[in-house]
């Protein structure tokens, strides 16, 4: 069963613990098939809204709302995650912003879903958090016509956390809107965003040896001291979106499509601190309030010539523009200008794609190349047999050059060490991946190449100093992963487990991952109460090797690589109760129970702990009207 997203499955014909399948309700009147409550992602990928009860709604239990295997989450719901596998980096031809560590919880364009359904729908998220506060994602999304959907949605978070200056607060609100015309010769999806991701930044414990002896009254984790008590960060965006087609034949296989895509997007990412702290160096005011701006405006013209026998061709123009700035400039000692306050640039790319189906067979090419100054570009390959529902074989390749994010390239603070501006090369990307699902077995194979990586290193190798600055490593890099999953089943009992493997082959430690990452879930399944409520019961076991993690700068709002203290080689458990009545799915889970009798030597990076023992609740409630 695939998953793609958060309201929404593609099924397995097997399953039958589905809603909706064309019953009855209690009037007599028929309900509406599940499949008419379809589900659209911006590559018009179709699933539908599912409302079972598996283990995958289990790993999807989590403030990102998706499976977060290869992730470690900080102390508190809402701060970032460290990253155990490499494949959550991924990699665009455009600059992005950068501040990646406060983006897993910010909503990319291709996040956003769009919806068709034949009554309104509603989603309700909510789940308990660390001391005081909530989390809670609330959606609902209407047909006013048939060919008219409009919907709405909010997703906030507040969380006290256990440490000092440890609160997270976010919100994300998206309005989506889907149309097409009767003979859908015009389809137009748009969508709005206003997401903020606030978190007071503590900068890890000072003394780890307290924390981890967690003698009283250092159970009390607000008796442990931090490096920094009144330090904030805030990430904060609105995005407007418009992705529209127009087909020139009314009826005809073979036809001529125009298509259109633009995207606005104003972002900054802020970072506040009243009080000067030595841990980051000499700073040139009493305070420090830095601020990064970035405007993006993006614009995607192109044509498709579709048709039934030869497959889908299309031919289409990229414009980027987009401005990085600061409200000022840095001066040298002589006066002249030693960081400029923006870096602004329009990037034209030209490209095509081409798509065929055959039989059970389907290839895709995408091509697209700079023709401004900026030598970038892409080159995806992409090809997918299904033999049946039980066997299906994917190969992908990927040949990117990309400029770097613009924090690399220019940034400005009040800390004298933490201004520069530079002029590094091109980020260069091979990558091949080849993934097998199998009734025996699901294998992923990848292997990447880098070139010219960039990455953000503390050179005082001090971590009670904190110097980090970007680099660019001048030799290749060598990544494997393989990643294998199978799920067990032996009567009502089920062993769920996914391992990744992982290993690379540099001449320095630039690329730090753990070589082995293991969940397996043991789980118990039942239909109780005369079959009126579906209940599911079990353990899953975290777990990933030693290796030196890389750590998190709160100024910078990224990770940076260290190589002077690993974590790892500490299990993680979780009991878990869930179950399921109607539409209505309630979850109940004591994370990580082991915590007391198993060593107080869990991080989730260097002088950031992971969680201790807690007990969390919520519900995920559709409504269908």
């Amino acid at each position: 069963m695939k998953t793609n997203s958060n309201l929404g499955t593609t099924f397995d014909q097997k399953d039958t613990t589905r809603v909706f399948k064309g019953t009855r309700d209690v009037n007599g009147k028929e309900k509406p098939s599940y499949r008419l409550y379809k589900i659209y992602s911006l590559d018009r990928d179709t699933t539908y809204v599912d409302t079972t009860l598996t283990i995958q709604k289990e790993y999807k239990y989590n403030y990102l709302r998706k499976d977060n295997f290869g992730l470690i989450a900080f102390a508190n719901e809402g701060q970032t995650y460290n990253t155990l596998d490499f494949s959550w980096t991924k990699a665009t031809a455009f600059p992005q912003m950068g501040f990646k560590a406060k983006h897993f919880n910010y909503l990319e364009s291709n996040d956003i879903s769009y919806y068709n359904v034949p009554t309104p729908l509603s989603d309700l998220y909510f789940k308990t958090v660390m001391e005081q506060g909530q989390s809670l994602d609330a959606f609902l999304t209407v047909n006013t016509k048939p060919n008219l959907n409009f919907s709405i949605a909010y997703k906030g978070l507040r969380s006290i956390g256990k440490y000092i200056n440890n609160i997270s607060s976010s919100g994300n609100f998206r309005f989506t809107s889907s149309y097409f015309t009767k003979d859908k010769r015009y389809i137009l999806n748009a969508h709005f965003t206003g997401q903020d991701i606030s978190n007071q930044e503590n900068g890890g414990i000072q003394d780890v040896d307290l924390f981890e002896l967690s003698e009283d009254p250092y159970t009390e984790r607000d008796r442990l001291e931090v490096y920094f008590r009144d330090a904030e960060s805030l990430l904060k965006g609105n995005r407007f979106f418009v992705d529209h087609s127009f087909k020139l034949n009314k009826n005809s296989s073979n036809n001529l499509i125009v298509f259109h895509q633009f995207n606005h997007e104003y972002k900054f990412f802020e970072f506040t601190q009243p009080t000067i702290s030595e841990r980051l160096g000499v700073a040139n005011s009493n305070s420090i309030n830095n601020k990064t701006r970035y405007n993006h405006l993006y614009n995607k013209l192109g044509v498709s010539f579709s048709t039934k026998s030869y497959g889908d061709l299309k031919f289409f123009a990229e414009n980027n523009t987009y401005n990085y700035f600061y409200n000022s400039v840095v001066y040298n000692n002589v006066g002249d200008i030693a960081v400029p306050n923006a870096i602004n640039d329009r990037i034209t790319s030209l490209g095509g794609n081409y798509t065929y189906n055959i039989g059970k067979l389907r290839a895709n090419l995408l091509v697209s190349n700079a023709i401004t100054d900026q030598s970038i570009s892409n080159i995806e390959l992409s090809a997918k047999y299904a033999i049946n529902e039980d066997y299906n074989f994917e190969f992908k390749y990927q040949k990117i050059n990309s400029l770097p994010s613009l924090n690399y390239t220019l940034y400005q603070s009040s800390y004298i060490d933490y201004n520069w501006y530079n002029n590094f090369k091109n980020e260069k990307r091979n990558e091949f991946q080849v993934v097998a699902n199998t009734r025996l077995l699901n294998l992923e194979f990848k292997y990447t190449t880098l070139d010219d990586y960039l990455y953000f290193y503390n050179f005082t190798e001090d971590i009670t100093m904190l110097t980090v600055k970007p680099f660019q490593y001048d030799k290749t890099i060598n990544y494997l992963a393989i990643k294998a999953s199978k799920e067990f089943r032996v009567g009502k009992f089920a062993l769920d487990n996914t391992i990744l493997y992982q290993n690379v082959t540099q001449d320095n430690n630039v690329l730090n991952v753990p070589e082995l990452v293991t969940r397996n879930t043991l789980y118990f399944s039942e239909h109780v109460f005369k079959k009126a409520m579906f209940l599911q019961t079990g353990i899953t076991f975290n777990y990933f090797t030693k290796y030196f993690a890389n750590d998190y700068n709160p100024l910078l709002g990224e990770f940076y690589v260290q190589n002077q203290q690993q974590i790892g080689d500490f299990p993680m458990l979780d009991f878990f109760v869930n179950a399921k009545v109607k539409q209505i799915r309630l979850f109940l889970k004591a994370e990580h129970f082991n915590s007391s009798w198993t060593g107080y030597d869990f991080y989730a990076a260097p002088n950031y702990p992971y969680r201790d023992f807690i007990v969390r609740f919520g519900v995920v409630w559709n409504f269908f009207k």
